[in-house]
Formats: C-alpha cells, sequence, structure tokens
C-alpha cells in the first residue's frame, strides 16, 4: 500500500507541475523561475524521455547478468579485454555513484587488478545511461557525446596510470587467484535479449525525435515526419516480445526494478530541477546567483575556468541526473562549453562522501592519486572541448 501513495503522489505532482498555470502566479523572481524551470521538465523531459529510460535501465539490472561483465575484470583476464568491458560497464550496469562503491569493493577485494577495477569506479557512475540520455535531450547531442566517449576514453587512462604508478605494490600484493563467478542463466538466446533492449531503445529514440533546424527534403526531415509511426512499430514489437517470450515472474521484477529506479532518482531530480532554477533561473533569466559571477569563474574555456569546474565537481555531490539540471542552469548563466563538460566528467564519479569511502578501501595514498588523476583528465577534456566547440 505504502508503494502505491508514492506512486500516485508522484503522479499528481507530475500532474501539477505539467499543468501549472505561471501566467496568473503574482510573483515572480527565484521562486518563479524554479516552477517555471520545473514546469518545462514535465512537459518536455518526463513522459517521452525519462520514463523509457526507467525501464530501459530496469531491464539492464534484471536481465543483464552483471557477473558476466564482472569476471572479465579479474587479474588473470586479457588486458585490452578488462579495460574494455571496465570502460563501458556504466552503460551496462547502470550503477550510479552509490552502487558502484560496493561493485567496485568487493571486485578488488576479491582479486580484480588495480587498473581494472577504479575503470570500473570512474566509469559505472560516469557513464550511467539514464544520464548520458537525458545529458543529449536537454544538453544537446554533442555534450552528450562528449561525456560519453570522454568517460571512457580516459576512464582508460586512469585506470592505466594508476596500474604503472603502483606497479611494484600491485606485483607484490597476494591476489585470490581463485575469483569466479556465475555465469548467466537467462534460458533466452541472445538474439531475443538483443531484440528486446534494440525496441525499446527504439522507442526512446525515435518518440524523442527533434524537428531538423533546415526544412530541406532530407533522410532526417523524413523521420520527424514519421517519427510517431516507426515508434508504433518499435512498440509492437516490444508488446509481442512481452508477451511471446517473458514470463510474468520476470515480468513483474522488471516492473519492480523500473519502478526501484524511478522511485530512487524522481524526487532528487526534482529537488535539483527546483534548485536549479532558485539559484540558476533559466537560461536567459536570473537566479538568486547573478549571471556575471558565473561567467567570471567559469565562462570561456580558460585553464582555471576548466580547473575550477573540475575540483567543484569532484567535491560536490549530485544525486543521479541533478547535475544536467544545475549544469544547464549554469550554462544558461555564462558558463562555458568546456568547463561544463569538465564538471559532468568529475562531478558525477566523485563527491566528498564517495572519496571517504573509496580511502576504506585503496587506502589514502591510492585514493589521493585518483582524485588528481580525475579532477586532471577531466580539466584536460574540457580543455579539448571548448577548443573544438
Amino acid at each position: 500500500m505504502k508503494e502505491w501513495k508514492i506512486f500516485f503522489l508522484m503522479i499528481g505532482a507530475f500532474i501539477l507541475f505539467y499543468f501549472l498555470p505561471l501566467d496568473i502566479i503574482p510573483f515572480g523572481g527565484p521562486v518563479f523561475e524554479a516552477l517555471a524551470l520545473a514546469k518545462w521538465y514535465a512537459r518536455e523531459h518526463v513522459l517521452l524521455c525519462l520514463v523509457p529510460a526507467f525501464f530501459i535501465a530496469g531491464a539492464i539490472s534484471v536481465f543483464l547478468s552483471q557477473d558476466s561483465v564482472i569476471k572479465y575484470l579479474g587479474p588473470n583476464a586479457n588486458k585490452l579485454v578488462s579495460y574494455g568491458v571496465a570502460s563501458v560497464s556504466g552503460s551496462v550496469l547502470a550503477v550510479c555513484s552509490c552502487t558502484v562503491l560496493p561493485l567496485f569493493s568487493g571486485i578488488y577485494k576479491r582479486g580484480a587488478g588495480l587498473g581494472p577495477a577504479t575503470v570500473f569506479l570512474y566509469s559505472g557512475p560516469a557513464i550511467n545511461i539514464l544520464a548520458i540520455i537525458l545529458t543529449g535531450q536537454v544538453l544537446g547531442w554533442e555534450l552528450g557525446l562528449a561525456r560519453a566517449i570522454g568517460a571512457i576514453v580516459f576512464s582508460i587512462i586512469i585506470g592505466l596510470m594508476m596500474h604503472i604508478i603502483f606497479l611494484r605494490e600491485n606485483n607484490s600484493k597476494n591476489q585470490n587467484k581463485g575469483f569466479q563467478v556465475a555465469e548467466n542463466s537467462d534460458d533466452r538466446s541472445l538474439w531475443k535479449n538483443s531484440l528486446y533492449f534494440i525496441s525499446m531503445v527504439g522507442i526512446l529514440v525515435f518518440a524523442n525525435w527533434g524537428k531538423p533546424v533546415a526544412a530541406d527534403n532530407n533522410i532526417w526531415t523524413s523521420i520527424f515526419m514519421n517519427k510517431w509511426l516507426i515508434t508504433g512499430i518499435f512498440a509492437i514489437i516490444l508488446i509481442f516480445i512481452l508477451i511471446k517470450w517473458f514470463k510474468k515472474d520476470e515480468l513483474k521484477e522488471w516492473t519492480i526494478s523500473s519502478w526501484g529506479f524511478t522511485k530512487q532518482i524522481m524526487p532528487l531530480l526534482l529537488l535539483g530541477i527546483l534548485a536549479a532554477g532558485i539559484f540558476l533561473g533559466r537560461p536567459g533569466h536570473e537566479g538568486l546567483i547573478p549571471s556575471d559571477w558565473i561567467q567570471t569563474l567559469v565562462g570561456g574555456n580558460s585553464i582555471p575556468a576548466n580547473f575550477f569546474a573540475s575540483i567543484v565537481g569532484a567535491f560536490m555531490y549530485f544525486a543521479t541526473l541533478t547535475e544536467v539540471p544545475i549544469l544547464e542552469g549554469l550554462m544558461g548563466a555564462g558558463m562555458g562549453k568546456g568547463p561544463a563538460l569538465a564538471l559532468l566528467l568529475a562531478g558525477p564519479a566523485l563527491s566528498l562522501p564517495n572519496m571517504l569511502v573509496i580511502r576504506g578501501v585503496l587506502g589514502t595514498k591510492k585514493t589521493l592519486v585518483f582524485i588528481l588523476l580525475v579532477i586532471v583528465m577531466a580539466s584536460i577534456s574540457g580543455l579539448i572541448y571548448g577548443f573544438l566547440f
């Protein structure tokens, strides 16, 4: 009964913000900006973007075996395979900065190498599928793509640097050579599971297909004109798959998992949106923090601006997805594109509480080196992105 109360409370909040009558609100200023930003998010990003993404994340957590991914991070695994798997594990496991810590601790203490383990530690929350989708949807595909590629590439660099810096200590460490994991017991074939995920991703992508800027009669315009037909085809395929290939218990587990993501993330996301509106305002509007301050500290693409964004991002705590509305407000107030990417790459993967837990697993020296590498690499990535775009 408690879960139903939470569900209806969320639905009520969504309806409230979706139909919020801003034109009759008699006051302006930061509070008005917070409400206006929340209404815009409810209309533009909840039904077509977040809801499908929650179901995809739920499916990932239920129907893709974490063990089948984690086994490739062991000390006896091929280095090319282990670093490659660790770097993309965030999109596969869909973990947040909180969930990744016990997973990281478990694989490291049971024998995973320091390099792949730290690649996994960084890339897990940094390449969270929900965050990548929302970043591309709200802040533009260039920044979303740069976030995904940057996180994958420099997570590997960070892991290699950690391996090289502590090579002697790693060689003398008595690692557990019996690191074993269970295989996935799923009885569906690979192509059936692949089609299942492709159909959900197809619904997400084409339902949110934006209108091309140019009015030319090209393939992008054709897709936009027929996006609901394409989305409907993917929906029919998904319904067929769920009826023919899935058991009731599996569908129930999938729904529970998706609801878990929703229950965990939506309240925090709403708070993040309201906070962004109050302090930063909407793009082109003023909140409590004057845009001149932001332009001075993180405007442009200077080295100090990128380092400042990386350091602040590393120590701040970002609940899953809340970095997107906060960053949107910062960019609207004058934050440069380079520092924006630097904050995206340093922020979700680190926080002060996160650092304290990592120190308990790796020790002070390794933790300090890891933090420094994240800050430096995020700053460099921001500089490169700001120069290119």
